[in-house]
């Protein structure tokens, strides 16, 4: 029977797909103060460049719902870096409308986007995990939304592929945690602040801190696997359940 790790878990590398200007530049601060080299992965890497400068990491182009590019995102990344011992899947296709009107070409590609994607990344960084000694296999973690748990009108492409992301995150945990791969899936359950959606003055902390979010990740990234969260659901004060 393998032997597995006890201690707290040691990170050195993180791949961020579908990284941005919120959540995803958050953590990639976060993970860059604590001593871990850091790729940013999005279709266009050169709206990345200043971020990675600052953090000292690197920007990597990849459209994560084409197989083959998943693939050499992992190989660039190991090459530049190290192979990551952490993967966040931060990317969603977004589309809004009737469903009556919807495209369904549009309405594909948001599913690879924000579904497909999501098993390209898992299956790839889970098969490179599988490949190493038990103690040092890492943690895959995916971003979701409420629409991950609670369909809107207007928003049926969002809905279904939060859903789905939200399903394959369920499945990989159960899967893999016994394995020593620690995978788990964030409900970010209301608006987040950012540089085109400031806080209303008259409703403070109404919208999710980025930075707060992040460090909810690295909190479930720091768990020993006596206690590790598959899932954990983040909102304001003001939000509804």
């Amino acid at each position: 029977m393998e032997e597995f790790p006890v201690s707290q878990p040691h990170y050195t590398t993180a791949l961020i797909v579908g990284a941005g200007t919120g959540i995803s530049a958050s953590l990639a601060r976060l993970f860059a103060q604590n001593g871990i080299k850091v790729a940013l992965a999005a279709r266009n890497a050169e709206k990345l460049q200043p971020l990675a400068t600052d953090i000292g990491g690197v920007a990597l182009a990849a459209d994560i719902s084409d197989a083959t590019q998943v693939k050499r995102l992992f190989e660039d990344t190991e090459r530049l870096i190290g192979e990551p011992d952490i993967v966040v899947y931060n990317a969603s296709g977004r589309l809004r409308g009737p469903l009556t009107t919807l495209d369904p070409a549009a309405v594909e590609q948001a599913l690879r986007v924000s579904a497909f994607g999501g098993f390209l990344v898992g299956q790839e960084a889970a098969r490179r995990y599988l490949a190493r000694p038990p103690a040092a296999r890492g943690a895959i973690l995916f971003t979701g939304a409420s629409a991950s748990v609670k369909g809107y009108p207007n928003s049926a492409p969002f809905a279904m592929g939060k859903f789905a992301l939200r399903g394959l995150a369920q499945s990989m945990a159960r899967e893999l945690a016994p394995q020593g791969i620690h995978v788990a899936h964030f409900i970010i359950d209301g608006g987040v602040r950012g540089l085109n959606r400031a806080e209303p003055a008259d409703a403070p902390d109404s919208l999710l801190d980025p930075d707060a979010i992040a460090q909810s990740y690295w909190h479930v990234l720091q768990q020993p696997r006596t206690t590790w969260s598959w899932e954990i659901e983040l909102r304001p004060w003001v939000e509804h359940f």
